[in-house]
């Protein structure tokens, strides 16, 4: 059995403003490395182009005036040889033969080894032939040509030193590497600065971010400047707190009025069922009245309950929106409210079709027509659902709503006080107003002329 295999720590990756300093420090020494070699490389290749036309033009000049006429190595010798006259120019020095390729006393200059090709050369009976290549010296370069004078005369050596030039090249080489490090180098600090300005903002964020998950606080200041990216950002870091913070809150306040509403019908089931041991000595009429009891409180904490976990619970991301006949979706309400509650409602609607979740639209149409049963009285007339384009209303003839609550009636767990003695949770008109805003509407109540009230919705578009 193999023993498992042991994972390596990983390090930890550098943070932003160390990357876009490498990064900027990397991409100039990049394109300093690619400017400086390429002039590196034009500037050696004209230099040493400019040398080899110097020595081809001075072994040309010693070649052509060899063939010209009859030369012997003294002519080069001395102040006055022909060595200064024909290489001055180009900067090469000339220094001759004799027939046994020793170097002529009176033109030595650099004290050159024969090889056996300066011996055959030296020895040609025929002026003018020419060898050229490269020498080492006592570790110089030199570049060589051999011009013969003929008739077994001597021969002529032509020669350039290399050294110096590569020295310089050298020299150029070593600046150009000094000058990429300190590109890169200044690249790297430019890089950081910069980073350092673009990333202030990003790590000031950051300390927010942390310190909301750390704490839990959602009153965080944060950092939200600036109209580019992580100014956005930040706005919308802010909003999303601000969103986070209200629904806490709404959170903390719909535990605690459901808390305080589902009190009252616990309360009361647990005062019915410490009756229950003694119920078989109760006359039946207070019996019967004892189970009627205790099956109104259950059908009112059940549907409290019911209501609560509607409002609570986000369902509209398991609902999609879709093409919906809006009449249609208000007589299928209609026809349950009138067989639970045994009463006669008409409606009087259009065709329209609107975007939006059925489920969802028939709860809250629903809930309208339970609230217009609970208040308008029996033998008042029936209840009157009217649809014209996105807009819903629901019609009774009950005793209306007080001017003081018709801003409230909306409210979670409101109860007006001509409400309190009814069933009812206080969730029913919350839940149409959550519909209509989840799809860019507004709920609305009014007094209806003549007596009753006016309650429904309008959807967005």
């Amino acid at each position: 059995m193999t023993a498992p295999r042991r994972r390596r720590p990983r390090l930890p990756r550098p943070g932003l403003r160390a990357t876009l300093s490498l990064a900027f420090a990397a991409i100039a020494a990049l394109v300093a490395v690619l400017i400086g070699t390429l002039g590196y490389h034009a500037a050696a290749r004209l230099i040493r182009d400019d040398e080899g036309a110097d020595f081809t033009a001075a072994v040309a000049s010693v070649d052509h005036q060899v063939e010209r006429q009859a030369l012997f190595p003294g002519d080069f010798a001395g102040p006055d040889g022909l060595s200064d006259d024909l290489l001055r120019p180009i900067r090469v020095t000339a220094q001759a033969l004799d027939p046994s390729a020793r170097v002529l006393p009176g033109t030595a200059r650099i004290d050159l080894p024969p090889t056996p090709t300066d011996l055959e050369l030296a020895r040609a009976e025929e002026p003018g032939r020419t060898e050229s290549g490269m020498r080492r010296l006592h570790g110089d370069t030199l570049r060589v040509g051999v011009v013969s004078l003929g008739g077994h005369r001597g021969a002529v050596q032509i020669i350039q030193q290399v050294g110096p030039t590569e020295r310089l090249l050298a020299a150029l080489r070593l600046r150009t590497a000094a000058l990429v490090a300190v590109v890169a180098v200044m690249a790297g600090g430019a890089g950081w600065l910069l980073a350092r300005w673009i990333s202030g903002r990003l790590v000031r964020l950051t300390t927010a971010a942390e310190l909301v998950a750390a704490s839990g606080r959602l009153d965080v200041q944060v950092p939200a400047s600036g109209t580019d990216e992580v100014g956005r950002l930040g706005r919308a870091f802010d909003r999303m707190l601000v969103r986070l913070a209200t629904a806490k809150e709404n959170q903390r306040r719909l535990v605690q009025d459901a808390g305080h509403e589902l009190r009252t019908p616990l309360t009361s089931l647990r005062t019915n069922l410490s009756v229950l041991p003694a119920m078989d000595r109760l006359p039946p009429a207070e019996r019967a009245a004892l189970m009627a009891d205790l099956a109104d409180e259950a059908r009112e904490l059940s549907q409290l309950v019911e209501e609560l976990v509607a409002l609570a619970a986000d369902h509209r991301a398991d609902e999609h929106p879709t093409e919906v006949v809006l009449s249609e979706v208000v007589r299928g309400a209609a026809a349950q409210v009138r067989r639970r509650s045994d009463r006669e409602i008409v409606v009087d609607a259009d065709d329209t079709v609107v975007i939006a979740r059925p489920d969802a639209l028939a709860r809250a149409v629903g809930n309208l027509l339970d609230n217009a049963a609970k208040f308008d009285p029996a033998g008042a007339g029936p209840i009157e659902v009217v649809v014209r384009g996105p807009r819903v209303e629901v019609r009774d003839r009950g005793p209306g709503i007080d001017e003081a609550d018709l801003d409230r009636v909306f409210d979670r767990f409101y109860r007006a006080t001509a409400a309190r003695s009814l069933p009812g949770s206080g969730l029913g008109l919350a839940i149409v107003h959550e519909v209509a805003r989840a799809h860019g509407g507004t709920a609305f109540a009014v007094n209806r002329e003549g007596g009753g009230a006016v309650i429904g919705f309008t959807l967005g578009d």
